[in-house]
């Protein structure tokens, strides 16, 4: 049996790591700053629950007892969260060698690399302190989630409006089959020091006909429009970094995703 521990591990990918880790006979040890009560839907018995901090370093080294393997799933979108994203990778790797760990696992977007969005930006920079360190380590780098274009098409929605980004094509995946691909990264046999893997969904298609899936599932009355968008991410998705047709995966589809998530949509 492996000892596994996930930071983040109540997001929508980390808790889906947990799940498949402690379904396989693993132990797991969960990083978060405030652990979910019992029977909590982001609590999967079986795992223990830490509350931890990669911000100050506090409360680290005791979720990390006995750890093989680190999987990184935490966000840092906005604030001081996406400001400290980076330096939370170095405190938990530093507490990892500490604690003996060889190997950690890192989620990551695809091509964040080749973009100047500062969320984008920020994952890169976490990669590079991967990259860097004394462990083994692994980036995983996915395509955007099924969950990103739903919720842009849910917020449009309220103002009776579906956006779509003019020229925009997506690859989109679920956020369970990145946690499946993260725990087998986690869990194959040693290789190269680091290493970058790359993780695509099954589809590409251009971002109204997901749009009109989304519709469709929802049965929202939403006029579907279509928009440019100016900035880092613009660029970013009409140069297509956001797409990797050789890696595509074969699991769940878009329309897949919505017809088993019907009652959050």
């Amino acid at each position: 049996m492996t000892r596994i521990c996930v930071a983040g591990g109540t997001g929508q990918v980390g808790r889906e790591v947990v799940r498949r880790a402690i379904a396989a006979g693993h132990g797991v040890a969960v990083i978060c700053r405030n652990p979910p009560p019992a029977g909590a839907p982001v609590r999967t018995p079986g795992a223990e629950y830490f509350a931890a901090d990669v911000s100050t370093g506090e409360r680290l080294a005791a979720a990390l007892v006995g750890a093989d393997v680190v999987i990184d799933c935490l966000e840092g979108r906005s604030g001081k969260a996406l400001k400290n994203f980076a330096d939370g990778g170095a405190r938990l790797l530093a507490a990892a060698q500490d604690a003996g760990v060889e190997r950690a696992v890192v989620l990551s977007i695809i091509n964040c690399d080749r973009s100047s969005f500062g969320y984008y930006a920020s994952k890169a920079a976490k990669e590079q302190i991967y990259e860097r360190s004394g462990l083994e380590t692994v980036a995983l780098r996915a395509t955007q989630f099924h969950s990103l274009l739903a919720g842009i098409f849910a917020v449009g929605s309220k103002l009776r409006i579906i956006p779509v980004v003019k020229g925009a094509r997506f690859q989109p995946i679920a956020p369970d089959d990145v946690a499946a691909a993260l725990l087998e990264a986690a869990l194959e046999p040693a290789g190269l020091r680091h290493r970058v893997r790359t993780i695509g969904g099954p589809e590409i298609e251009e971002m109204g006909e997901f749009a009109r899936q989304w519709k469709a599932a929802t049965g929202s009355r939403g006029r579907i429009v279509r928009f440019p968008l100016a900035g880092a991410m613009g660029k970013y998705l009409r140069a297509g970094l956001n797409l990797v047709p050789e890696e595509r995966h074969a699991g769940e589809t878009f329309r897949g995703w919505l017809a088993m998530n019907t009652d959050s949509l």
